[in-house]
């Protein structure tokens, strides 16, 4: 045998490095990140774009969709225009006018609106007003004073007037202390007016009959306002929002219930108004200069009234 078949046979590996550098998975990582940064910054030019009226619709729609789709109003975007959107600027936030619409088209189109959102309010304060007639019936304790809860549609939206009756007043004598059943009646009125947006106003109203006290500073007036504000509280303890009602007043016996009759039980009232859109407008336009006080006001007005004695002697159910 040779000594070339001796030689040790030697195999050389060769390690390949150095190439992590130049490889395609950092490309990846740095494509992801551009594309977030683009999404991040068209997502600050779409805000710093959209109204505030859209974007609180944006808002409301995941919050209460139900709501935003039923009712529309000023967080719905545009929903509180009278005509929608899709005109030329689409800057405008109020009434667009399309293209090719002349002013008696856009005032036709603002009636036809405006006849529909009235309609649809009122299709909801009638349900309102039939919720309320079934409870009276499946609830025995309002049901024996069905006599004395009177509910109608009026021009300014749906009335729940509470009247006295000869033997079952709902004030104590002379006092604007709410006897027992009257306090059970608007706890119950309570949760259910919260079941619309409407905002709210409460009166008091006594009969013609002169006050015994009247002479003392203290009459009419302020016994009317000081039931219609003790009205509130008892809505209040029983559920009701107590930023949904805006006016309290007392009306003393300027509105009868019964013309025919001006010392009747039934002039003495408490009435409940569920306003309409635009009842609660006119009245919130008026702000200071409007003579009827508001609640602030009838609270403060009560403190001030209680403070004469009352008078003793005999009194009349007011």
């Amino acid at each position: 045998m040779s000594d070339d078949s001796q030689q040790p046979i030697v195999v050389k590996k060769i390690k390949k490095g150095g190439g992590a550098a130049h490889g395609g998975a950092w490309k990846i990582a740095y494509a992801d990140f551009v594309t977030a940064m683009m999404a991040f910054f068209l997502l600050m030019w779409l805000l710093g774009s959209t109204s505030k009226g859209d974007l609180k619709g944006i808002a409301d729609h995941f919050q209460t969709p139900l709501l935003v789709a039923m009712f529309g109003g000023s967080g719905a975007g545009d929903a509180s225009s009278i005509i929608q959107g899709g005109g030329q600027d689409l800057s405008q936030s109020y009434g667009q006018v399309k293209r090719g619409e002349t002013k008696s088209d856009r005032k036709i189109s603002e009636k036809r609106m405006k006849e529909e959102f009235e309609r649809k309010e009122r299709e909801r304060l009638q349900n309102l007003k039939e919720e309320i007639e079934k409870l009276i019936e499946a609830t025995p304790a309002l049901k024996q004073f069905k006599s004395q809860l009177l509910l109608d549609i009026t021009s300014e939206g749906l009335r729940i007037q509470i009247i006295d009756e000869k033997n079952r007043p709902m004030f104590d004598l002379a006092s604007s202390e709410l006897k027992p059943y009257t306090k059970q009646i608007l706890r119950e009125f309570g949760p259910l007016l919260n079941q619309v947006e409407n905002r709210i106003t409460l009166s008091g109203h006594t009969d013609a009959t002169p006050f015994a006290g009247g002479d003392r500073g203290f009459g009419n007036w302020e016994l009317s306002t000081n039931r219609a504000n003790a009205s509130r509280r008892e809505l209040v303890t029983g559920g009701l929002d107590d930023a949904k009602i805006i006016r309290v007043v007392g009306f003393a016996s300027t509105v009868l219930y019964d013309k025919e009759q001006p010392q009747s039980a039934s002039n003495r009232r408490i009435s409940i108004v569920v306003m309409n859109k635009r009842t609660e407008e006119a009245i919130l336009s008026d702000g200071k200069e409007n003579p009827v006080a508001e609640v602030g006001d009838a609270e403060e007005l009560a403190e001030r009234v209680i403070a004469p004695p009352l008078p003793t002697g005999p009194a009349v159910i007011r």
